[in-house]
């Protein structure tokens, strides 16, 4: 069971990654450095990450402390599927107590079997109405992560954003354009078009989030298309 780290280290913790941020000019390194703080921030984890995404769930900056984030991580991106994948796109937290008594994400479960991941939690990194992509925690045992560790991950997310907004737009103001602005989709639009798929197919709110995002990545397409298109009762496809 993980324990919440004391307010005033808590405090210490989230300084360091503040500091270390607004000192790096390049996002690929200032997701490095808080990926290895937020290791450090919960015993057990035997490695923490960070994922930059665009509008269609694609990979556009990642750092991670150990090998086994990057390898979980990319079964992520090529199922479409996984607990970070649900993070950004419902732009709230996940937990996963044990991989071996869970549910959801059938085809990312399978694919990292051969890994030593039992328990994971992942926080969307918002900031503003944007969601930037998740930072995540992995561990070789079941119950690491509890609700603490949850709320202390969501500490961490929460100015990491922010400043990791800050860096992109310092590096690269054409990609804060009002047309990336316009692609990014809309949490509601989502939810709805999630509602009207688990009427439609009979699913869960979950396997109709990974059939959007499947979709949109298939179509190379951002996830508020698909979401309208689905609203509009028009089928995408491979429908």
């Amino acid at each position: 069971m993980a324990q919440q780290l004391p307010l005033d280290e808590l405090s210490t913790v989230i300084a360091r990654i503040q500091g270390l941020l607004l000192t790096e000019e390049k996002v690929n390194t200032a997701v490095r450095l808080l990926a290895q703080a937020a290791k450090e921030s919960v015993p057990g984890t035997i490695g923490a990450g960070v994922s930059l995404l665009d509008a269609r769930g694609r990979r556009t900056s990642s750092g991670y402390t150990d090998r086994i984030v990057a390898e979980a991580d990319a079964v992520q991106y090529e199922c479409g599927e996984g607990p970070c994948l649900t993070a950004w796109a419902t732009e709230k937290p996940v937990l996963l107590k044990d991989i071996q008594h869970e549910s959801r994400w059938t085809e990312w479960r399978k694919a990292v079997q051969g890994l030593p991941v039992r328990s994971v939690v992942s926080a969307p990194l918002i900031a503003g109405k944007e969601s930037l992509g998740a930072l995540k925690l992995y561990a070789a045992a079941p119950n690491i992560y509890d609700e603490a560790s949850t709320t202390l991950l969501q500490l961490f997310a929460a100015p990491a954003a922010t400043l990791l907004s800050h860096i992109q737009a310092s590096e690269a103001p054409h990609k804060m354009t009002e047309g990336l602005q316009m692609s990014l989709y809309s949490r509601d639009l989502v939810n709805r078009a999630c509602g009207v798929l688990m009427e439609r197919r009979g699913i869960s709110h979950e396997a109709a989030l990974h059939w959007l995002i499947r979709q949109a990545r298939h179509e190379n397409t951002a996830l508020q298309d698909i979401s309208e298109r689905v609203l509009a009762g028009t089928p995408a496809s491979g429908s």
